[in-house]
């Protein structure tokens, strides 16, 4: 009996420790996620303070984006190899620390390196966070849950950002935007050592293959650059083309080294598991759609409608709310009740719907109801979607390859956003600039250039709807 009554407990206390855990890996994710959007409404108060250039202001975004980008593959799979729990804490002592240095830079070289250094912690510490959530929550019950907890944390966070940046940019300045985190830094540190469990590692063998992640990390950093400043130095400029090249030339690289080595670091066989490549298609498709929302989205505020930083951030409250709404609730009822196609079958029409109203609004279409229900119509969609989505693509994945997986997922997500940022700026560029130059005014040109950049963002949901019901099958 008094046996039986021990084993309870200590279930019972493995169950708190893992939700525990969750809450500590998802306050990592959300400031890292936070911090890709944190800083767009306060770009304009930073480019005062630290007397920038326009052209270099984007660096203190593609900085981050580049090491971000570039880093999570190798990372993910280091916590395979010497532990996730450590790998996880390791990126959250860097980002905080460099979190510390963008605040108190007094000059945009040291903003800039800070911003790169922050991008590679960042990614150490969210590249193994799914693979913990999923081998943590063996139960599908459970799993879904802290499924749908992460998805609301890594897609919902974006929309936060920008609220949670426009209220402290107004109220305390754009150096506390990045000092915000030093202290939840701490308290993720102190409580992950305490809360979360490390996997059984087996360490990097003497075969492992170190080159080959060199390899794919700086052939990943060169396709963010190439993805980043393309908008700028233009898609067939050969600026982009050769940075492109290069970045083919060290994939193929990479993928040569790991098929001759006999203890591979990052086994190609898990490129080939079925659901996590259409899931990562299907993501990375559906977070174009979502960044037109999150990057056009405060563009034609602040052009359109004038709004300030705080404003800006504000007009996304229906978002966040119904995003979390959703994601931590009804996704994962449906989940467990249907499988993941459902949920993403229904999740699509409203994401349609909201993009097409934003395609459609003009510079004197009011934010009640009309701006609002875009915005709620898109957290609807996201919040079905992105949590199915992590399901779908972790399903078949072994404990072992679960951090590689991991950083799959997300790297190909920051490309999905990398690409749709500078796809989207450039075509509404392109459409205002020419506008302009036969004759049109400028905020009609502007707007026009918007209204195009949404229905782009529109067309690649849809193309993520039809490719869902190709490749993604109904499985409980």
């Amino acid at each position: 009996m008094d046996a039986g009554r021990l084993t309870m407990a200590s279930a019972r206390i493995l169950q708190r420790s893992r939700w525990v855990a969750l809450v500590v890996v998802s306050l990592g994710q959300l400031m890292s996620v936070v911090d890709e959007t944190i800083v767009n409404v306060a770009l304009a108060p930073i480019q005062r303070g630290l007397h920038f250039a326009l052209p270099d202001l984007t660096w203190i975004l593609n900085a981050y984006l580049i090491s971000f980008g570039g880093f999570l593959l190798v990372a993910g799979r280091l916590g395979d190899l010497v532990g996730r729990r450590r790998v996880f804490l390791i990126g959250v002592m860097v980002f905080t620390a460099s979190s510390a240095v963008c605040g108190a830079a007094d000059s945009k070289t040291v903003l800039i390196a800070a911003r790169f250094v922050q991008g590679l912690g960042a990614a150490a510490a969210s590249s193994t966070i799914i693979a913990i959530v999923a081998t943590d929550f063996g139960d599908a019950t459970d799993r879904a849950r802290a499924m749908g907890i992460y998805s609301f944390i890594a897609s919902g966070g974006a929309s936060l950002g920008l609220l949670a940046g426009g209220f402290i940019t107004h109220a305390l300045g754009w150096h506390w935007i990045f000092l915000i985190n030093v202290p939840i830094g701490v308290i993720t540190l102190v409580l992950g050592r305490l809360s979360i469990r490390e996997n059984t590692a087996p360490g990097i063998d003497r075969g492992s293959d170190i080159l080959a992640a060199l390899l794919v990390t700086a052939a990943l950093m060169v396709l963010v650059y190439a993805i980043v400043t393309s908008s700028s130095a233009g898609w067939l400029s050969a600026h982009t083309l050769s940075a492109c090249a290069i970045a083919g030339v060290l994939m193929l690289s990479f993928v040569a080294a790991q098929a001759r080595t006999a203890n591979p670091m990052m086994p190609l066989r898990v490129f080939r598991t079925p659901g996590l490549g259409a899931a990562c298609i299907v993501r990375g498709l559906l977070m174009v759609g979502f960044f037109a929302t999150l990057f056009i989205g405060v563009l034609y505020l602040e052009t359109a409608h004038r709004y300030g930083p705080l404003q800006t951030g504000l007009s996304f409250v229906s978002q966040t709310v119904v995003y979390s709404s959703i994601s931590l609730g009804p996704a994962a009822i449906l989940v467990q009740r249907f499988g993941p196609r459902l949920p993403l079958l229904v999740g699509f029409p409203p994401m349609i719907a909201g993009l097409l109203l934003f395609a459609h609004a003009g510079a004197h279409t009011a934010y009640f109801f009309t701006l609002c229900a875009a915005f709620a119509a898109t957290g609807i969609g996201g919040g079905l979607m992105f949590m199915p989505l992590l399901i779908v693509a972790m399903a078949e994945i072994g404990p072992s390859d679960a951090g590689l997986a991991s950083g799959i997922i997300n790297a190909s997500t920051q490309m999905s956003a990398a690409l749709g940022v500078a796809v989207l700026g450039t075509i509404a560029a392109d459409r205002t600039r020419n506008l302009l130059l036969h004759g049109a005014h400028r905020p009609f040109a502007l707007l026009d250039g918007y209204h195009l950049a949404f229905a782009v963002g529109t067309g690649a949901v849809v193309a993520a709807a039809m490719l869902t019901v190709l490749l993604i099958r109904g499985r409980r």
